[in-house]
């Protein structure tokens, strides 16, 4: 397993960090979810990151220490509802190129740090706005989480078996596939525009339309007559009995996605079904197919099938748990997971060949780094009064 970072669970902070992002600067007002996650891949690509957390904390009830997803960032500690609260964040505001913050539809206006009173400081700023609903519409006021966001764009729907409840896909597909990454791509986008034009603009990432933007191959594809509009039916569902997962003898997984026809006859001679699986191509048969692989699988366990697979063009993989995941034999030759303080945890992604990235400090805990922040951004306001 790769091992980068200086090892120290608060982290020191540096005024701009390595990778293709070095020299940006980004002002993060705390928040939880999306918001954190996606300051996180801007400090991973480079970007100095200072989070504005809040005197006391607030959000989940995660030991600062172990919040990953503050991991290269420094922390400030500002009351924003504090009368000079407003005016030290406009401070970083002025010499920042990136804000983001994740308040519900106009709470940022409000404390006084709005796009109109950023932008009035900086002309130039990229206000990157993060939120489930977005700024307008019925919902834009209303509560909500990940669940929610991904329920009304039919990405929930699709996933599960049929005749059981959608299966929950953790908070990735809402909060940081369909929220976090749209947020980043927008902000990267509106940052490119503000390089060549010298005026920022607002960046309106919401779940909902992040979410529904993941599917649109899906709407193509139903369109078309090539998906029906129901769960466990479809080719990508689970309906297809070469793309899903069976149980082996030891209670563990495997994964298999043996969609095209070489793939499909590598899978089953390997399996020991070459000879006698039904025609894939027949779904009438496809319950019948099913029955077959599953009981083939379940005749030995997960790591003597993974064996059977390995290295092979059958497309077949263990179902590992997180746990399990950073010592699987290409992912540890990859690097792709990396231990920081002790912490082992996902390693920077993409890779870059002319400005590598790396996880630099661990999570940065509130209020850590306000005499470095204070001096390097020429901010001497932040720093406490003196009695």
């Amino acid at each position: 397993m790769a091992v980068t970072g200086n090892g120290t669970g608060a982290g020191t902070g540096t005024e701009s960090g390595s990778g293709p992002l070095a020299g940006v600067r980004v002002v993060e007002l705390a928040g939880i979810g999306p918001g954190p996650f996606a300051a996180m891949l801007l400090a991973d690509l480079g970007a100095d990151v200072v989070r504005v957390d809040r005197p006391g904390g607030g959000g989940l009830a995660v030991d600062p220490a172990y919040d990953i997803t503050n991991r290269g960032k420094r922390s400030v500690l500002v009351d924003l509802k504090s009368a000079d609260g407003p005016a030290r964040v406009l401070d970083l505001v002025e010499r920042a190129d990136v804000l983001v913050e994740g308040f519900r539809p106009g709470v940022a206006e409000r404390l006084g740090v709005g796009p109109a009173q950023c932008h009035a400081r900086n002309p130039r700023l990229v206000y990157g706005r993060m939120t489930g609903w977005g700024q307008q519409g019925p919902l834009a006021h209303t509560a909500g989480h990940d669940i929610a966001y991904i329920a009304v764009t039919g990405a929930l729907g699709m996933i599960g078996a049929p005749g059981e409840p959608p299966a929950v896909p953790a908070n990735l597909v809402g909060d940081y596939a369909g929220g976090s990454l749209y947020l980043v791509i927008g902000v990267l986008a509106a940052l490119q525009h503000a390089r060549a034009t010298g005026t920022g603009q607002v960046v309106d990432a919401a779940i909902v339309d992040g979410t529904a933007h993941l599917t649109a191959m899906i709407h193509g594809m139903m369109a078309a007559g090539g998906w029906q509009d129901r769960r466990g039916a479809n080719l990508l569902d689970g309906g297809c009995p070469f793309y899903g997962t069976y149980e082996t003898s030891d209670g563990g997984y495997m994964a298999v996605g043996a969609l095209e026809q070489q793939f499909y006859d590598t899978f089953t001679e390997l399996l020991g079904i070459g000879d006698r699986a039904p025609a894939r191509k027949d779904a009438a048969r496809w319950g019948e197919l099913r029955e077959a692989v599953a009981a083939r699988f379940r005749t030995r366990t997960r790591e003597e099938w993974t064996a059977v697979f390995e290295g092979t063009d059958a497309c077949v993989a263990p179902v590992l748990s997180l746990r399990e995941a950073p010592g699987h034999p290409h992912l540890a030759a990859r690097g792709t997971f990396t231990d920081v303080g002790g912490i082992v945890q996902p390693a920077p992604a993409p890779r870059f060949s002319a400005t590598p990235v790396a996880v630099t400090t661990g999570p940065a805990l509130p209020g850590a780094h306000t005499e470095s922040v204070a001096a390097d951004w020429d901010v001497p306001a932040l720093l406490p009064k003196e009695a």
